[in-house]
């Protein structure tokens, strides 16, 4: 996770964020929204607790917020998620007009609805707005919505806690309550300065964290945007000083330039390069396949058919875009082959599975670069295969690839410790069995760690996740994963992967996922089926006695509002109960993906224990927009408020493939067909 925040602090702009993550003046909501996609970071320091927010601007008209706070003098380590919705967008003559809820599913700490408006006079941006819950906690008016229902005057405790182990929708208290109060703030953009002077008044007197319930609600300071790095706040506000900083990325981003590594080609000069003896550069195919490789992609086969068309299946293993791995073996193919071909069709191959078919057609009349003006030279089609290839490439089996990295791993928000983590050497290996069998394994040296057993799980139910520490720390060197697997095309509509042995970290085992995907479709279908038993907590190949068998039927949907991805998979989980896991996704061209997920299963919320259902937060970065070169390697990760036992499954082995194959599907070729035009 650290990694995470690492990026984050280098790609950050201007933003401005309340201490609350949302966007605000200080502790206050403003109506304002961030740009569409935009990722922000917030840590802020005062009197009530130190905060950690996570916002995401999911689309341009709504604003979402993952907060932790905790402190010495805040009587808790809370989790709690926030939401606003932008209702009025401001003209000249009507304000921006905001509607928001703080702590949703939390434990009611900073529970709170509020509405609020926004203008903007030359340098100065004034807010102003109503809340209900904690925000009616001074110059308080009646509530006007009693003037609609007589139930809006009920906010009892209980409703307004989330349950009685949290994590539970508060809805029965949204709104509620028999005042309201009167918030505003006011931001002052001092001219031909990186300044802004902040004064707010807070109608949250913070009685729910049980510190100065009788601190002043004026609150003001000063705000820092001189860097493109580092947005700051110094301020006072609850009698005391306070800071906080924000970093933010774009995740909307257009993809990087495209890249090209100089290399000598097959058509240079051979006294610069000795060819390979496996070689014949009087033969087309091999001179394509020296340059091929060279540029960081694989080629499998080619056929020449009578009609002159050219057939090419390839796989991509260096482009976080498909669209430039194309572009390059288009550009190589109008060199290389034959100046009879009038028509290329390339087979994309994606990790083992046939996923896409592009048709470029070349002519007869110029074998020079095409402009930009043959878009309509490019068409997409359904998968296909190359059969009885005329030239296929041999590669001596089996093939292994070794490769070291440091890597980390983190659990956050621990009652005890807000972040414990590991840094260790992984060591991964992949031996290449055949074209479709790979071994894959990973081992785990220990570094640096500090990861304890000092909070034994308390689950109900069996630990098929809680004992993780045991893991870390009886086995804080050991093997990650040591697994036989297969992935294959079935044919143009499924895709399979099957796999068998060390799976994970916690469990070994086999099984099978499946994905039925037509050509163009938006909707999807998926069955995963695994047969899992616990892993000794040394990391060794040594085996426990729990042993269960998980199943999913998983539907999907690619919407075409804003990118969003949805997934439902109903099935069985580790611990033996019953339910759907809800996913959502937003998924870029530049690869970076952005999500949230939701388990609920047949366990109630006593056996469930802290947060009442599995919950959480996906992040996915690629590397490719912070290197020189083409990479298409990334770091995700899944955020969790806190680590339980129930709808807990294989993660990287349940509803995988629909997601590991979003970049290569119809919809993200189709928008990127202008990329791949050979130039």
């Amino acid at each position: 996770m650290y990694k995470f925040f690492y990026i984050l602090l280098f790609l950050s702009t201007n933003v401005f964020a309340s201490d609350l993550g949302i966007t605000g003046v200080i502790d206050t909501p403003s109506a304002r929204m961030q740009n569409d996609g935009t990722l922000k970071i917030t840590f802020s320091h005062q009197d009530i607790a130190n905060i950690t927010n996570i916002t995401y601007q999911a689309t341009p008209w709504f604003e979402t917020t993952f907060r932790y706070a905790y402190g010495s003098s805040y009587n808790y380590k809370d989790r709690s998620f926030a939401a606003k919705i932008t209702l009025l967008k401001e003209s000249e003559l009507k304000p921006n007009i905001a509607i928001g809820i703080q702590d949703i599913l939390g434990t009611g700490v900073f529970s709170s609805e509020y509405i609020v408006a926004s203008k903007k006079i030359k340098n100065i941006d004034i807010s102003l707005g109503l809340g209900w819950g904690n925000l009616a906690g001074n110059n308080k008016i009646k509530n006007p919505l009693l003037n609609v229902n007589d139930s809006f005057l009920d906010r009892n405790k209980e409703s307004n806690t989330g349950g009685r182990y949290g994590g539970k929708l508060r809805a029965s208290s949204f709104f509620r309550g028999p005042m309201v109060g009167i918030f505003g703030g006011i931001k002052y953009t001092i001219p031909n300065t990186n300044f802004k002077l902040l004064a707010e008044y807070n109608t949250d007197s913070f009685q729910g964290g049980g510190v100065n319930p009788d601190s002043s609600p004026l609150s003001y300071g000063i705000e820092w945007n001189g860097s493109p790095d580092l947005n700051l706040n110094f301020t006072h506000q609850q009698g005391n000083l306070g800071f906080s900083f924000s970093t933010i990325l774009d995740t909307k981003a257009p993809p990087p330039k495209r890249k090209i590594k100089p290399f000598i080609s097959s058509s240079d000069n051979r006294n610069y390069f000795t060819a390979p003896e496996t070689l014949n550069f009087n033969n087309w195919y091999d001179r394509l396949l020296y340059d091929v490789e060279q540029s960081g992609l694989y080629l499998r086969s080619a056929k020449i058919l009578p009609n002159k068309k050219a057939i090419i299946e390839f796989s991509n293993l260096r482009y976080n875009l498909a669209a430039d791995a194309i572009n390059r073996v288009l550009t190589l193919s109008q060199i290389h082959l034959p100046s009879d071909i009038n028509n290329i069709d390339l087979i994309l191959n994606e990790s083992g599975f046939n996923v896409m078919t592009v048709s470029y057609f070349r002519g007869n009349s110029n074998r020079n670069f095409v402009r930009n003006d043959s878009y309509n030279k490019i068409e997409i089609h359904k998968p296909s295969r190359t059969y009885n290839p005329s030239n296929f490439t041999k590669r001596v089996v089996p093939y292994t690839h070794i490769n070291a990295n440091l890597a980390a791993r983190f659990q956050l928000f621990d009652p005890d410790n807000p972040a414990k983590h590991q840094i260790f050497l992984r060591i991964d290996s992949v031996t290449s069995i055949s074209q479709h069998w790979n071994l894959i394994g990973s081992y785990a040296l220990d570094i640096d760690n500090d990861f304890d057993l000092n909070r034994p799980p308390n689950s109900n139910l069996e630990h098929v996740r809680t004992d993780i520490n045991k893991y870390l720390v009886y086995g804080s060197s050991g093997l990650e994963s040591l697994y036989l697997e297969k992935k294959s095309t079935y044919n143009e509509k499924i895709h399979y992967r099957a796999y068998a042995g060390v799976l994970e970290t916690m469990y070994s085992g086999l099984g099978i996922e499946v994905l039925y995907q037509p050509f163009m479709s938006r909707i999807a279908v998926g069955g995963t089926i695994n047969k899992v038993i616990k892993r000794d907590y040394s990391r060794n190949l040594r085996l426990l006695d729990y042993k269960t068998t998980t199943g999913f039927l998983s539907l999907y949907y690619a919407s075409p509002l804003y990118n969003y991805d949805f997934a439902l998979h109903i099935g069985k989980y580790l611990a033996k109960d019953k339910g759907a896991t809800f996913e959502i996704r937003r998924t870029f061209d530049n690869g970076f993906s952005v999500g949230a997920f939701a388990t609920f299963t047949n366990v109630s919320a006593s056996d469930f224990g802290e947060g009442s259902f599995d919950k959480g937060l996906f992040f996915k970065i690629p590397f490719d927009t912070f290197t020189q070169y083409n990479n298409k390697g990334f770091y995700s990760t899944i955020i969790r408020s806190l680590q339980r036992d129930g709808g807990q499954k294989l993660d990287d082995y349940t509803g995988r493939l629909w997601f590991d194959l979003r970049g290569v599907r119809y919809d993200s070729f189709i928008n990127n067909k202008k990329r791949m035009i050979p130039k």
